[in-house]
């Protein structure tokens, strides 16, 4: 999501207002696929990798699971004998493209310590990539916790489990960590650049200060949500984000957290905005800042 994104949401807000719409299918950004191209993918990503960072084919597995009746997809790098004894990121993408998009932030997890130290799966909500049916707000839990229950039968524990949650992604990551109503219960939570809430998103884009249900039926509170995690919790938020503003989102995300203070650590990135965090951090303290993190 880019500066582009924040403009239209405001185009769009206007014509909300004039027409009486609302603004839940702009919500979702998603691109279906009949093939994933991986690394052969030319597109818009932020995160350019040389060629250290390139997985084997061998370790590389296209998964299919159901969810709500629907076919989704979703991509495990690593080595899937191994799940019942490795440590495991399940990465929750942000509301544009599909897998593709993502690929490079699903590669620099996997090169996180060295090459596949830490498995990671990355999955498609329903209507993105090759995935069936639509994106709904209650789906995209759904849509993780079918792969977190794949993940229990291959057999990953909880206390081996670690879910990261990009924008949007904040959501499912942050709702299987504060519920604990999933197949599996994260041991420990990220979140790069969140939503506090889909009213803060919408007011902040059109200035208003309005009933949020006027605008969309979707309410993604991640700042209630966060109030009831107490697992380990990074945030991760770039200073120069003008769609989910650090300030309104990120700071309010992290203040809300349920935990103690030992257990929470904020990274503000002064010159990242929204999609670019992971580079302008710099790629290896980026990594570095999740060792730490998930070795604790």
């Amino acid at each position: 999501m880019k500066n582009s994104i924040k403009i239209s949401l405001i185009v769009i807000l206007g014509i909300v207002v004039l027409s009486c719409q609302k603004i839940d299918s702009f919500m979702f950004e998603n691109v279906a696929t009949d093939e994933y191209l991986f690394d052969d993918y030319v597109g818009d990503s932020r995160i350019l990798l040389d060629s250290s960072y390139k997985i084997s084919e061998d370790d590389i597995h296209l998964l299919e699971f159901q969810s709500e009746g629907k076919k989704i997809y979703g991509v495990y790098t690593g080595d899937i004998t191994k799940i019942n004894e490795d440590t495991i990121i399940v990465y929750c993408h942000g509301n544009t493209g599909n897998i593709d998009h993502y690929w490079p932030r699903h590669k620099l997890l996997a090169n996180v310590g060295n090459k596949n130290r830490y498995g990671i799966l990355t999955i498609d909500y329903k209507g993105y990539g090759m995935s069936e049916g639509s994106p709904t707000e209650g789906g995209l839990v759904e849509d993780v916790d079918a792969g977190l229950e794949w993940l229990k039968s291959e057999g990953l524990t909880n206390d081996r489990l670690i879910i990261y949650g990009f924008s949007l992604g904040s959501y499912p990551a942050t709702y299987l960590c504060s519920k604990k109503s999933g197949a599996l219960v994260p041991s420990k939570l990220i979140l790069e650049a969140p939503f506090a809430s889909t009213k803060v998103m919408v007011n902040d884009a059109s200035k208003l200060s309005m009933n949020n249900n006027y605008f969309t039926s979707t309410d993604f509170e991640v700042a209630d949500l966060i109030k009831e995690v107490t697992q380990p919790f990074l945030l991760l938020h770039g200073e120069k984000d003008d769609f989910l503003s650090i300030k309104t989102h990120g700071e309010i995300v992290y203040k809300n957290y349920g935990g103690s203070e030992p257990n929470k650590e904020f990274i503000r990135v002064p010159t990242a905005d929204h999609s670019d965090l992971p580079a302008e951090q710099g790629y290896e303290e980026y990594k570095n800042s999740l060792l730490e993190f998930v070795e604790k």
